[in-house]
């Protein structure tokens, strides 16, 4: 992966006044960045999404959005690990990637536009009124 950076983003943090930082790959892409992962705590942003960035001791921070890329982000926290796998297999079946966090029951899940949102809402409601996750919608590209 030597064309790839990593590219920082602040996030306020729930218990304290300060920032945490995530980390996510990207590619340099024109006038910014290309993101190359599916961010887990970013907001508003997505795979495949142009950011620009600023220069911080040797870091590169996130400055600004500049060119969506369509997809959208949404995060499960799953009710019991065991599920996970399964659930990952079925959104991929769908045509949504995923990735798994440091914390095993975290799953950030890309949802191309090519895929329909509301037939993939559909099944996080239906695993969320079973009381099999939780989720989020981190950033929705189409709105």
């Amino acid at each position: 992966m030597e064309d790839h950076v990593k590219i920082y983003f602040e996030i306020p943090s729930s218990d304290s006044e300060e920032m945490e930082i995530e980390s996510v790959w990207a590619i340099p892409h024109g006038e910014g960045f290309k993101l190359d992962n599916i961010p887990f705590y970013a907001k508003s942003v997505s795979l495949g999404d142009v950011v620009s960035a600023n220069e911080v001791d040797g870091c590169l921070y996130v400055d600004e959005l500049l060119k969506p890329s369509g997809h959208s982000t949404v995060r499960l926290w799953f009710a019991n690990e065991k599920d996970v796998q399964a659930v990952r297999a079925e959104l991929k079946a769908m045509g949504c990637d995923s990735e798994i966090s440091d914390q095993p029951r975290l799953v950030s899940v890309d949802i191309p536009s090519s895929v329909k949102y509301e037939k993939i809402k559909e099944y996080l409601d239906a695993g969320e009124a079973d009381g099999k996750w939780d989720y989020q919608e981190a950033c929705l590209g189409f709105l």
